[in-house]
């Protein structure tokens, strides 16, 4: 695409804009999955900020054999081509540091892509860059950005070589519900609210993948050309992301994320599911999945006293990961000999259901939208988010979507539907036996809340059980 849609980040843009016009030298660190336009928005900030020179430099993937020589070389390539000069080599990172210094002027922006790439081979690249960067008195913004978001923490927010040099640390998240419709819109879909978060179900809010939507095609025929045939862009990207975040530890990091595609685990669940053995690696792993922005950890606590319990829950925070282990990764063969090429997606047993999950994940990307709908404004929430409560001897056992306790001993119960035909009162009945089953100290309210897409019985509208009926095709309107 030539000219790539750019929407939202516009908190982003005006921290990057206050640091520039500090005129000083400053540098920044911007982490995030893959995909979600870390690059994009510097190159952005770049473009409006009128920035003199954009140097942008990007590391090579980290494929087998490749040297930090090689690194060098196209470190050297770029410079080259910006400069429109020939080809030169350098043998040491302080000399391709050098060199650039001969070029850069006031008002100029740096920006180092994939910076773990860059580094990853040569243990003095870290040294080197710090020692050349502590020489930089002019204006210039240097940026360093990667997805291998671990490296970025160790070696860089972490690390000793750039302790109190960073001047901002922009961790960039998927895009908001209105901003991918928005997105969407722009791209020139023209699609119903039902099939708008069937697109946005499957890949989230990540940028890049929304661009490879088709406006020229319905919603079910491109989800079933990107991911249900054999080259397939949302087929081959999995393997991709692990070989270049995870490489020689990713088939570990993948049992991890099999044992949560069904829903949320414990540590100790996921420890038996994958028969890992007791020691504090396991946690690391799970730490590096959560910093790479596919897991999220969630604290379970005591209605009581608000405090956290022992036991926390890991669920995929992904919407494509899940997608692809759920519903893609199953059906490998069958994709790969062709058959679903004359199947729809709407008769494939179950599609219903797993879009209904993939839809949680991407509305508890949206909190902030969730509690506007609530009327819950953030300072008066004690704890919220997705909430399990475990089957003993003296409880039963319930799961729910999203929970929202507030300071007036309020308890938000929420539930999340995704369905094409009518909801009729049958989600009174469920949501009355889940509730039941919650165990609440004396005094406690338990608020019945309904988020769906979809029609709604008119019985259940009138009916006064629910506190919020919220119809989630609004939040596509909000922009």
């Amino acid at each position: 695409m030539s000219n790539p849609v750019f929407i939202g980040r516009k908190a982003e843009l005006e921290r990057l804009k206050a640091l520039y016009k500090k005129k000083t030298s400053s540098l920044v660190v911007v982490k995030g999955r893959r995909r979600i336009g870390k690059s994009r928005l510097i190159g952005e900030f770049a473009k409006i900020s009128n920035a003199q020179t954009f140097w942008s430099f990007a590391g090579l993937a980290p494929e087998d054999g490749i040297s930090a020589q090689q690194q060098r070389d196209n470190f050297a390539r770029q410079l080259a081509l910006m400069l429109k000069i020939p080809p030169m080599t350098f043998l040491d990172w302080s000399d391709a540091f050098e060199h650039l210094s001969l070029h850069i002027k006031p008002g100029d922006i740096i920006l180092l892509d994939e910076i773990s790439w860059m580094g990853s081979k040569d243990s003095s690249f870290i040294p080197k860059l710090k020692a050349w960067w502590d020489k930089q008195t002019m204006h210039v913004l240097l940026v360093f950005c990667g997805s291998v978001s671990t490296w970025i923490e160790e070696n860089i927010l972490k690390s000793t070589a750039f302790f109190g040099r960073v001047n901002l640390t922009i961790s960039l998240e998927p895009l908001s519900i209105p901003e991918n419709a928005e997105f969407l819109r722009t791209l020139g879909m023209q699609l119903s609210h039902y099939d708008m978060y069937k697109l946005l179900s499957v890949v989230g809010g990540v940028p890049w993948y929304l661009e490879q939507f088709n406006p020229g095609m319905t919603a079910s025929d491109n989800i079933k050309q990107l991911a249900f045939e054999k080259t397939g862009l949302l087929v081959t990207e999995f393997d991709r992301i692990f070989h270049d975040l995870f490489n020689g530890k990713g088939a570990t990091y993948k049992k991890i994320l099999d044992s949560l595609k069904n829903g949320v685990r414990t540590l100790s669940e996921i420890r038996q599911s994958i028969e890992f053995a007791h020691s504090g690696t396991l946690s690391q792993m799970m730490d590096h999945l959560i910093v790479a922005g596919f897991v999220v950890k969630q604290s379970l606590w005591s209605f009581k006293t608000a405090n956290p319990l022992k036991q926390s829950l890991y669920r995929i925070s992904d919407p494509y990961m899940r997608f692809y282990l759920k519903v893609i990764e199953p059906n490998l063969g069958a994709i790969a000999d062709g058959g679903f090429d004359q199947v729809q997606l709407s008769t494939m047993p179950g599609f219903e259901t797993h879009m209904g999950l993939q839809l949680e994940s991407l509305l508890l990307q949206n909190r902030p939208l969730l509690l506007q709908k609530l009327g819950i404004s953030p300072v008066d929430i004690v704890r919220s988010g997705p909430y399990r409560q475990t089957k003993t001897t003296t409880q039963q056992g319930c799961q729910i979507d999203y929970l929202v306790q507030t300071k007036t001993n309020s308890l938000f119960i929420c539930e999340f539907k995704f369905k094409k035909r009518e909801i009729n009162n049958d989600i009174i009945n469920e949501m009355q036996e889940k509730i039941s089953r919650l165990k609440t100290p004396k005094g406690f309210a338990k608020v019945a809340v309904l988020f769906h897409l979809g029609g709604v019985a008119s019985s259940v509208v009138t009916n006064p059980y629910f506190y919020r009926i919220v119809d989630i095709a609004d939040f596509l309107e909000d922009n």
